[in-house]
């Protein structure tokens, strides 16, 4: 499974409350990490990691529950940048991942790491372990992912996305095997612009999942229309001409044999499968009832290389 953050987090929670999660890899953006006073933070795949390890706040959407903020509060009131908000808790998670990667392990080791010392039974994979960073190309000119989603507020309108490094990196240990040996591939309701797109800009995972022999299906982030949190409706008028599932689907081009979409979509044609469902993810109830909707595509849908002209 390919996914972003919270709404990645989310289907992923519900993915494995639908299947046995030992059988769950999910493959994680890395494009928007980033270093905070001095400590490599990957918040996607730190959102699926909270979230298997029901840790994740859901009122607020991100980071651990039951945070408090003295230490950023510290390090504010010492003259230390403060913008990207990172809690008590969390920062025990980003000292670990920082103390892994200065002793020479590779990003995926220390994930996989965390996710055993957190009792996590899925496989969780960044996408990359090489340097892999999303640059947002704007009207008021080029910005770093946070800089631009977290600092600026996404704010401004995107007028296309770059992936610095993606010629030159590779698929960490496991993700193409993981690719290979599965029974359906899946692409979480996340931004197909900043969350997914990061991911397949890696070129050998993307030709993996092109030449796949298993069918890959893809969730909608929008409902009717619109998203239920964050830029992507917006990104997807601009960048895609619209903000239907044939939008969505369009971002997916020879990648996917099928798509998720909410019922206030309505009807749509499309040149592969649609699955026309209730897609939003409410409670526990309801993302296991996406998953699983997602998931019996996997018997009654073919693969089709073919689909696209």
């Amino acid at each position: 499974m390919l996914s972003g953050g919270v709404g990645g987090a989310r289907f992923v929670r519900g993915l494995v409350d639908a299947v046995d999660p030992a059988g769950v890899t999910v493959i994680g953006n890395v494009g928007d990490d980033l270093e905070v006073l001095g400590l490599h933070v990957s918040p996607d795949l730190d959102s699926i990691l909270y979230a298997l390890a029901d840790l994740n706040d859901e009122e607020r959407g991100w980071g651990r529950a039951g945070e408090t903020w003295n230490a950023l509060e510290s390090a504010a009131e010492l003259g230390g940048d403060a913008w990207f908000q990172l809690g008590d808790r969390d920062l025990g998670l980003h000292l670990v991942r920082t103390e892994a990667l200065r002793r020479g392990e590779p990003l995926s080791a220390a994930t996989a790491g965390l996710a055993k010392a957190l009792g996590i039974e899925a496989r969780i994979l960044p996408a990359t372990d090489d340097r892999l960073r999303t640059w947002i190309q704007t009207d008021a000119g080029e910005l770093e992912f946070q800089d631009w989603f977290v600092r600026r507020g996404h704010k401004d309108e995107v007028v296309g996305v770059r992936y610095e490094g993606a010629d030159n990196a590779s698929p960490a240990p496991g993700v193409l095997e993981a690719i290979a040996d599965a029974d359906l591939i899946l692409i979480a309701p996340s931004n197909p612009f900043v969350s997914i797109g990061p991911v397949l800009a890696v070129q050998e995972l993307r030709a993996a999942i092109t030449n796949r022999r298993v069918p890959s299906v893809a969730v909608s982030p929008l409902i009717g229309g619109k998203a239920v949190k964050g830029p992507a409706d917006r990104m997807l008028k601009r960048l895609a001409g619209g903000t239907g599932p044939a939008q969505v689907a369009s971002c997916y081009k020879g990648l996917i044999d099928a798509l998720v979409y909410d019922e206030s979509d309505g009807e749509v044609e499309l040149d592969v499968r649609s699955i026309v469902t209730k897609t939003l993810m409410s409670d526990a109830d309801a993302r296991r009832r996406l998953a699983e909707a997602a998931l019996s595509v996997a018997a009654t849908t073919s693969v089709r290389h073919s689909s696209w002209p």
